[in-house]
This record gives C-alpha cells, structure tokens and sequence, in this order.
C-alpha cells in the first residue's frame, strides 16, 4: 500500500520533481467542512508519522485524504481505501 509518506518522499527526493508543486489535503476538525490544505512549499519536515508546517503544525499522514501534483490527483484516500491515480507515485 502507498502512503501519502511515500507519495511525499517521491516527490522530494526524485530528480525532476518538486515538492513544492504539491498541494497535501487533509482532515481538520472544525474548519469548513472539517478540511484544510497545505501548499508542498510550506512543508518543513518529513517526519516518521506526520509532516511538519512552516506554521509549526505537524499533521499526521492518516488525515491526509488526498494528494495534488501540477494539478492532478496523485494519491486519494476514501473511507480507509488508498488508490494511486498515477502510476508514477
């Protein structure tokens, strides 16, 4: 099984691919539609069980739902089920 760990190192340490690109949502109790999302430039760190904020928040991988790259879906979580919608990541 992929994780959005997985889908975020991909994109960090791959020659030609950009973090930066990304943009990582995830489930936040409370906001709109208990959603929030966070542009891949804004992310710090990769840690073992969460990914850290420039803000200082460290949102663990099992809230991430889905993953964007240049505009298209990468990674997608319903429901407990995982799905690569490119065979790149």
């Amino acid at each position: 099984m992929i994780t959005p760990r997985d889908v975020l190192n991909r994109l960090k340490w791959t020659e030609g691919e950009r973090i930066g690109d990304a943009e990582v949502f995830y489930v936040h109790r409370g906001a709109p539609d208990n959603s929030r999302s966070a542009m891949g430039s804004d992310i710090l760190q990769l840690d073992r069980f969460c990914f850290e904020l420039a803000s200082g928040s460290c949102i663990p991988y099992h809230r991430v739902y889905k993953i964007t790259y240049r505009g298209q879906t990468i990674f997608e979580r319903f429901k407990g089920n995982t799905s690569r919608t490119d065979n790149r990541y």
